[in-house]
């Protein structure tokens, strides 16, 4: 199993630069979700199935807050309400997989900073259950970590994404270990697993957001690559790379969306306008996928693009 040749390291003007010469994504539609006042939905997860019904985990955030909460919604008609009796974790940036045909879910616990005072801390929190409703709390990630991402791999084993920062991870590199089960996904296996070589400069930033195992046991990542400019906004774009889980190497990554792709709409404020956060990813038999996003935090949206994994696949 050989990962697709990897170059050396690019960064957002040169993977902007490339994107603008391929395919270029199509039909932006806005999300639209009801019965939750004034508040926007943001960052959300794709779609997935829970008891027979096709469900979105998503951001529910007053516009001049960061204080949020994770409802559950389901489609009605053609908007997006919350499921009733389902639980709200007060967690941002939400996430899901499956390991031993379990659900779990994941997000952003954010709680006050132990030293800065009026500051906030943040970290991880994983959730595992046969359903939405009986989802308990049984994992927590390092304290100031985000985007740490979980995959069942096909011996049944669980790869382990990271995102450290500071003095291993700059403003925020992906990191990759592989553990037997979810009983051993401890803060120390997460704070211990080796950088991925080569994927950003120190500059700018990044994350993995939804692992796909692919069928011939590359493991496809969505993610985002982010920098900022000379006023200090943000620019975060929706990416793509494969990884080798037998060794942690890596394909190049390549961008498959912008904000301008996307439908025009609201911004949280106004350095966060070119930012959309990959949600998640439902890949199509006709061989484009749906993207599921938060744009500008505010609002969240969806495109069709190539599949991006097919590449991967074709891989020997």
């Amino acid at each position: 199993m050989t990962v697709i040749k990897k170059g050396n390291v690019k960064t957002c003007e040169q993977l902007l630069e490339e994107f603008s010469s391929r395919e270029q994504p199509a039909s932006p539609e806005k999300i639209i979700f009801t019965s939750i006042g004034d508040k926007d939905v943001y960052n959300i997860t794709a779609p997935f199935e829970d008891e027979g019904e096709q469900v979105i985990a998503g951001r529910v955030e007053s516009r001049d807050s960061e204080h949020s909460s994770v409802y559950f919604f389901v489609k009605r008609e053609d908007k997006w309400t919350p499921r009733e009796s389902a639980p709200v974790f007060e967690l941002q940036d939400p996430f899901f997989t499956k390991i031993s045909g379990e659900l779990v879910l994941g997000g952003v616990q954010i709680f006050p900073h132990p030293i800065n005072e009026g500051q906030l801390g943040w970290r991880t929190v994983l959730y595992k259950g046969s359903t939405i409703s009986d989802l308990q709390e049984f994992a927590k990630g390092p304290d100031g970590m985000k985007d740490l991402r979980i995959v069942e791999l096909p011996d049944g084993s669980v790869g382990v994404l990271t995102r450290p920062q500071g003095d291993k991870g700059g403003r925020g590199k992906i990191g990759w270990t592989k553990i037997p089960s979810l009983h051993e996904l401890t803060i120390e296996v997460i704070n211990e697993a080796p950088l991925l070589d080569g994927q950003f400069i120190d500059e700018e930033w990044g994350g993995a957001n939804e692992p796909h195992l692919l069928k011939n046991g590359l493991v496809g990542v969505l993610g985002h690559v982010a920098s900022f400019d000379e006023e200090g906004d943000r620019h975060y774009y929706p990416m793509v790379f494969a990884l080798d889980p037998q060794t942690g190497e890596i394909s190049d990554m390549d961008l498959i969306a912008t904000r301008s792709n996307f439908l025009p709409g609201a911004s949280k404020r106004p350095d966060l306008v070119d930012v959309v956060f990959s949600g998640g990813i439902v890949r199509k038999p006709d061989g484009t996928a749906d993207i599921y996003a938060g744009i500008s935090d505010a609002e969240a949206q969806k495109i069709t693009v190539a599949d991006p994994f097919l590449a991967y696949e074709q891989t020997n």
